[in-house]
């Protein structure tokens, strides 16, 4: 059962977190409640499946990159898992997920990169490439970045 309480609590959660050390500290401010109760109220709605999951949304340009690209992977059912992890610890990659391929479209495993330029997005996908031992993949760059926005719910 969501209370008045949840739904701010909610409200605040699916809005940008505050530029701060402790975002949450700020959040529970403005609802009255201390840091610690917030977060053990989060934790409940987790925990009860209220909140299912928390999302980052990297405006690439933004934070100083001028390139990014979707690196898609060919790898082994069997080894996903374990080249995920190993492509997901490159601090260049920001998101990495299974994806099931369709039709003639093979890829099974994506990554996002960024770097300075398209050059460097080569390399990187080189370096992980090399490193997880996946050498079945294509670059495809973004061309321009759309407006991104969350789900509101309150």
């Amino acid at each position: 059962m969501v209370d008045d309480l949840d739904r701010k609590i909610i409200g605040l959660l699916q809005d940008d977190m505050p530029l701060d050390l402790r975002p949450f500290a700020i959040m529970a401010d403005q609802v009255g409640m201390t840091e610690e109760q917030f977060l053990n109220r989060v934790k409940s709605m987790v925990d009860g499946g209220i909140i299912r999951r928390f999302g980052a949304t990297l405006h690439h340009q933004k934070a100083g990159f001028s390139a990014n690209a979707m690196v898609v992977w060919i790898v082994e059912d069997n080894k996903v898992e374990e080249v995920g992890r190993i492509m997901a610890g490159f601090r260049e990659v920001t998101h990495c997920y299974q994806r099931v391929p369709q039709g003639d479209w093979k890829y099974n495993l994506y990554t996002m990169i960024h770097g300075n330029n398209r050059d460097e997005c080569r390399e990187i996908s080189q370096r992980i490439s090399k490193n997880s031992g996946i050498n079945q993949y294509a670059i495809l760059f973004s061309e321009r970045e759309f407006k991104k926005t969350s789900m509101e719910y309150y």
